[in-house]
């Protein structure tokens, strides 16, 4: 398949700038590979899905707030800096993108916050967009980072156009968040609310926690028409002996294994045996899913509705198969589903 493969018309009123007031009453279209059919429910319906031991796998990354403002020194030009991922914790070296990135060169300094408490020191170029930054602060490291946390904002996806509002703290995070290491949430999982994660519980349904923080190379546009050639960033991974036994009984036993989301697909499919079965993980992962693709683990996934060409439609595509996801974005469009972060879920089957 190819990158053409992928692309398709969605209407502009179609992108959720909010999510549903409430998270499990979102739209739910189910797709059943099998019968090759499509239903229209409410998220809160998955419970009819699934029974008594079937196993759900849950992405706990935890999304901080990543996206800062500074002060260029000398001029005060207004920099916007978007922390990636920290790369030394005692020299306190951070791996980021800023915004006029022509205003930023090696040895610049940004002043953050209205007492100009934080600065960092440019101290490296990485890509057009990418910097290395040094941030000095005279506290320690818990009251450094605390710091970050009080002057950055949630880093709601860009094509969101309002402002940042102080709910989106709350919204724009799962309810089993916990890990803290995301710039982008795994949104698949902020459908679920703790009445539905309850019910499921009940029910039977084992839940199996990984982690895999998620960056923004998830989101990176593909270039090249050969899907092949393109190149996914890492992420950070780990997945503990307490997740592996849950999702290998559940395999055993034919049961339903479902997982919340592409990351936590991903996650899965980045740590499975040669015998089929899922190991244990702490590292970092590149993988990139595209048709053709055998899964090894995960029989039933759950995703929302995602941008053209994307690298998230294509692992939907691969595992519900090409012709019938473009039949059910066809659908979708048609019957008004709302698209991205905060949009509307798919239950595959």
């Amino acid at each position: 398949m190819k990158l053409s493969h992928f692309g398709f018309e969605l209407p502009e009123e179609l992108l959720a700038e909010y999510p549903s007031e409430n998270r499990d009453e979102s739209r739910l279209m189910v797709l059943d590979r099998k019968n090759q059919t499509i239903e229209h429910k409410q998220f809160k319906d998955l419970i009819d899905y699934f029974d008594e031991d079937d196993v759900m796998i849950l992405n706990n990354t935890k999304v901080f707030p990543a996206r800062l403002y500074g002060n260029k020194e000398k001029t005060g030009a207004r920099i916007e800096v978007f922390l990636l991922r920290e790369l030394n914790e005692e020299q306190r070296l951070w791996d980021v993108l800023v915004d006029p990135a022509r205003k930023i060169r090696i040895g610049n300094k940004l002043y953050f916050g209205e007492d100009e408490t934080l600065v960092a020191e440019v101290i490296d170029n990485t890509t057009s967009r990418g910097r290395t930054l040094r941030f000095l602060y005279d506290g320690s490291y818990q009251e450094f980072r605390q710091k970050l946390t009080d002057l950055g904002e949630t880093p709601l996806p860009k094509y969101i156009k309002r402002d940042v509002e102080p709910e989106d703290e709350d919204r724009y995070q799962t309810i089993f968040a916990k890990n803290e290491g995301a710039v982008a949430a795994p949104t698949a999982g902020m459908h679920f609310s703790r009445h539905l994660l309850k019910r499921l519980e009940i029910k039977g349904v084992n839940f199996a926690e990984v982690t895999l923080h998620v960056g923004l190379g998830t989101f990176n546009a593909v270039e090249v028409e050969d899907l092949s050639k393109h190149k996914m960033d890492s992420e950070e991974l780990k997945i503990d002996a307490k997740a592996v036994d849950i999702i290998n009984t559940g395999k055993k036993n034919k049961k339903r294994i479902c997982a919340v989301g592409t990351t936590a697909m991903r996650a899965i499919e980045s740590a499975v045996s040669s015998s089929g079965m899922l190991n244990e993980a702490d590292g970092w992962t590149n993988k990139f899913i595209f048709p053709p693709y055998e899964f090894s683990i995960a029989n039933c996934m759950i995703t929302n509705f995602h941008t053209p060409k994307s690298t998230l439609l294509m692992m939907a595509s691969a595992f519900a198969g090409h012709d019938f996801v473009f039949k059910a974005y066809e659908e979708a469009v048609k019957e008004g589903y709302k698209f991205y972060s905060y949009g509307d879920a798919m239950l595959i089957i």
